[in-house]
């Protein structure tokens, strides 16, 4: 009975204490604070900080939209009118950095005594922003860093109506202002279960010298407690030839949801999306994609996808999923790509295509030196830092300048350390396949390059396409090549190269024409052409090929058919643009009518000279000449070949042409993966 009456009468005292505290608050003028607090935040904050207004504290019963008890209970609110804080001394975007005609702010008692501050609600009127981030990094709602703070802040609701914000970004090139007004709240709510919009906004600006226009609505209130969806947004902008389009809903950014936007992007060249996103993509003709980006947040670092994109660059279709991960350190972008068509020239100057006429970069391929004809466009690696990457792409054609086009392209993309590899790179060609694994170490000031490849089954008549003579031939090439080599062009990497390219056709035909033209039998290629073309059966043909300092050594070359035996040697020179070829062909019977003489292949890739050899023929005319002059029928001697080439050793020769190729031993490329 005691104990019950020492309950009660401490009861009776908690209640008094809590009525006279409530008292206290309500009777209170806080106004009395305002100067302290003033000058408190300033001085935290490193910023003139100031409430102009009234300063005032209520209490009032939770949200309707708090679990349980806790919404019964009293709590105070702090309101406080004409709130203002500056900005840093070097903001160009003018002193103040935020102001707003009222702040209300609820709390939680309790927790205060842990240090953690518990924002149940926080409301803005009429709110004025102006932030900036400078090139170096540095920007204006960092305040004065007094090192770590022992309190925590939780804010569980934010809403504001009508307001003004400007963000200005100079390593975006961005200056951005956006005017809300609040709207009716009535209007549709874009899915069920989310409330209505409550603001409307207009955007300006400019971007990289564009200028930007657009607007859109939001939700008036965001609340950031559970994974409920709570905040609508639509909104659409504009800035030159860009456009990015968003609809959808943002949910607790602490959640493992986040967001999902569906989000619509177009713009000039995808190589402007490296200041948006970080992402280091190619100069392109102009684009536009559409797809659903999602995002969450773990700890300190956030996680994008762009998923099911579909889109178009240039004349080539792409589709997909993209994650980009922000991670230490760098950011990691991973996902698989897709393609129906693809054209190289989308890609432009990155793989030293021309982009097309009517597009952003037409024309900005930088043309070979005169006389030169390898591409001499270089590599830019500046921004190979910027991230690691490993996506997969799978393409069904991808479509080049020439009439070869490449089919059931496979490859996976990775970038780490500056080093992009593309392992393995497979696709069709010409009915068959080529393998090849590409490896670029960019880590340096000069680039590394590796390629390894390996050619099965392509078709000889599907080479030529275009070459009528050759549509009726049949037989394989298989090749395989090893090269090495440094520069920052494809010119300067191939005059350095070293390695081996080995290749041979076996139990193939080819039209007897290109032969005999090949061989200047002059009066049996009128005759194929009158009385008709035939197949000449191959019984081989096989190349080795060594490539030193950029110069490639035809080490052996021999074609052996059921009429002749052609040899060739001599070199081309990758550094110079030079080569020098001689061709030895040679009869397995006899000719008549013929000026079968060796060839040769001279001058420069862009300037070839190719003919007979002088001195043969010189000799067989002057044979000719002499014995015209006993008789003229002693004058077709000697242009009758009586010789016979021994068929070629072809199980030798190709068994010799399809050894592993090698690097030279002395300048190794480091390994292929």
């Amino acid at each position: 009975m005691k104990n019950h009456k020492t309950l009660k009468i401490v009861g009776w005292v908690l209640l008094g204490i809590t009525l006279i505290v409530i008292l206290f608050f309500m009777l209170f003028d806080w106004n009395m604070l305002r100067p302290y607090i003033n000058r408190k935040v300033s001085e935290t904050t490193g910023r003139e900080f100031a409430i102009r207004g009234d300063l005032d504290v209520k209490f009032h019963r939770g949200l309707d939209s708090e679990p349980g008890w806790r919404r019964y209970v009293p709590r105070p609110y702090v309101s406080a009118n004409d709130v203002y804080m500056s900005n840093p001394t070097w903001s160009t975007v003018g002193p103040q950095m935020a102001a707003a005609q009222r702040v209300e702010v609820g709390l939680h008692v309790l927790p205060l005594l842990r240090k953690d501050v518990v924002i149940t609600d926080l409301r803005l009127a009429g709110p004025d922003i102006a932030v900036e981030r400078r090139k170096d990094g540095s920007n204006s709602w960092t305040f004065k860093d007094n090192g770590p703070s022992q309190w925590d802040v939780d804010i569980r609701r934010l809403s504001f109506n009508s307001g003004k914000l400007r963000y200005q970004d100079e390593p975006l090139g961005l200056d951005l202002r956006a005017d809300a007004r609040s709207i009716d709240g009535q209007q549709p709510a874009p899915a069920a279960g989310v409330p209505p919009y409550g603001l409307a906004f207009t955007l300006s600006g400019t971007y990289n010298k564009a200028k930007i226009t657009g607007g859109g609505k939001a939700g008036a209130v965001l609340s950031l407690t559970g994974d409920d969806i709570t905040f609508p947004i639509e909104a659409e902008a504009k800035a030159g030839q860009n456009r990015l389009g968003l609809r959808g809903v943002v949910r607790d950014p602490r959640s493992p949801s986040g967001f999902a936007l569906r989000m619509e992007l177009a713009g000039a060249s995808m190589a402007d999306l490296y200041g948006l996103t970080g992402v280091l993509l190619p100069e392109t003709p102009p684009y536009a994609t559409r797809g659903e980006l999602l995002g969450k947040r773990e700890g300190e670092f956030w996680t994008f996808t762009y998923k099911d994109f579909t889109g178009k660059v240039g004349a080539s279709d792409i589709a997909g999923t993209l994650t980009y991960a922000q991670r230490k350190p760098r950011p990691f972008l991973s996902g698989a790509l897709s393609s129906n068509q693809l054209r190289l020239a989308d890609l432009g100057p990155t793989i030293g295509a021309d982009t097309g006429a009517g597009t952003k970069e037409a024309g900005r391929v930088k043309a070979p030196p005169p006389g030169k004809a390898l591409p001499a466009e270089g590599f830019n690696t500046d921004k190979w830092d910027a991230l690691d990457a490993e996506v997969k792409f799978t393409g069904k054609r991808l479509v080049r300048t020439n009439d070869i086009p490449l089919s059931d392209v496979q490859t996976t993309i990775r970038m780490k350390d500056k080093v992009l590899t593309l392992t393995p790179l497979s696709f069709g060609m010409a009915g068959g396949r080529i393998t090849a694994n590409i490896r670029l170490d960019g880590s340096a000031k000069t680039l590394d390059a590796g390629a390894r490849l390996a050619a099965r089954g392509l078709k000889i008549r599907e080479l030529f396409p275009k070459l009528q003579s050759m549509q009726a031939s049949f037989g394989e090439v298989n090749g395989d090549g090893v090269l090495a080599g440094k520069g920052n062009t494809v010119a300067a990497m191939l005059g350095t190269s070293q390695g081996e390219i080995n290749a041979v056709v076996t139990e193939g035909t080819v039209s007897q024409f290109i032969l005999e033209l090949a061989g200047l039998n002059v009066a049996n290629a009128v005759y194929a052409k009158i009385f008709g073309d035939k197949q000449t059966m191959l019984n081989c043909v096989a190349a080795q090929t060594t490539v030193r300092n950029g110069r490639a050594n035809i080490d052996r070359f021999v074609l052996d058919s059921e009429d002749a035996v052609v040899n060739a040697s001599g070199y081309v020179d990758l550094a110079t643009e030079r080569l020098d070829v001689d061709v030895r062909p040679k009869s397995k019977g006899a000719r008549i009518l013929t000026l079968r003489t060796p060839l040769y292949a001279r001058g420069t890739f862009t300037d070839p000279k190719v003919g007979p050899h002088a001195g043969p023929l010189a000799l067989k005319a002057g044979a000719a000449v002499a014995l015209a002059a006993v008789t003229p029928l002693a004058a077709l001697l000697p242009l009758v070949n009586v010789d016979k080439a021994p068929d070629t050793n072809c199980g030798a020769e190709i068994a010799a042409a399809t050894k592993p190729p090698k690097v030279n031993a002395k300048t190794p490329p480091k390994p292929v993966k």
